[in-house]
């Protein structure tokens, strides 16, 4: 099952992936829901490159964001859908970078 959805300016991508492919254990058909039930759901970006448009005159688009209440003085969130720590940031845009051409970078918080 393919599903579109919607990423917002937070995530500093001009536009959606392309797609993200969803998969569900066991059938492929929506189970009945109950206290016992219980889903696993894998969502993947496809495609080339995430940011088409943002500031490619940059080797890595990378944004940061000042917080006052934060529990680490430093979160990195995913940007480039790749993260095996999603919605944290593990690295993975560098080897997606070097095989797309991008320059998708991380998501910064910052403790003040």
């Amino acid at each position: 099952m393919a599903t579109m959805i919607g990423v917002g300016p937070c995530f500093g991508l001009a536009s959606p992936p392309k797609a993200l492919k969803t998969s569900t254990t066991g059938s492929g058909v929506a189970p009945q829901f109950n206290h016992r039930t219980r889903r696993t759901v894998a969502v993947r970006a496809e495609g080339g490159a995430i940011n088409p448009e943002i500031r490619k005159t940059e080797d890595k688009v990378v944004d940061s964001v000042v917080v006052t209440e934060l529990a680490k003085p430093l979160t990195a969130y995913c940007r480039c859908w790749r993260s095996g720590t999603f919605p944290l940031c593990d690295g993975s845009h560098v080897k997606h970078n070097k095989a797309t051409g991008d320059n998708v970078g991380p998501l910064l918080l910052k403790k003040q």
